[in-house]
């Protein structure tokens, strides 16, 4: 590969109460440096960057109707790491032309951050989602 990771840019945490969960998370020194809204499947989530030094936690709630999976867990888990790169679209035309499995059919782009990002995802041999994200 040629284009290049620059570093772990977040873990991805679904959460069943962000405002719970953002209280949890300040209470250990993070910070919220960014929140939003975000469309799925017709419903609102929210999410909330959560920032100590130079480690970011993204803890998103989905929408409602889709929080029935998370609220079955019994453990809490990691959803998706997600890599930070310099040319979003050049690491997905790289991975896309390696044969790695996308999730999505090009890079998507998200109202987050002051200008915005935009990602992708790939799927692991053990069904690990990464994702590559190029914050705008």
């Amino acid at each position: 590969m040629n284009f290049k990771i620059n570093h772990l840019q977040h873990v991805g945490i679904p959460v069943t109460n962000l405002t719970v969960s953002e209280e949890f998370y300040t209470n250990l020194g993070f910070k919220n440096v960014m929140a939003a809204d975000f469309d799925f499947n017709g419903g609102k989530g929210k999410v909330a960057m959560m920032k100590q030094g130079s480690m970011i936690i993204e803890i998103y709630q989905m929408p409602e109707s889709e929080l029935i999976e998370i609220r079955k867990r019994k453990n809490g888990h990691i959803d998706h790491i997600a890599f930070d790169v310099t040319d979003i679209d050049e690491a997905f035309s790289e991975m896309k032309s390696a044969g790695f499995s996308l999730i999505e059919k090009a890079p998507v782009f998200l109202s987050f951050w002051k200008n915005g990002c935009k990602y992708f995802n790939i799927i692991g041999p053990d069904g690990e989602r990464l994702e590559f994200n190029q914050i705008l």
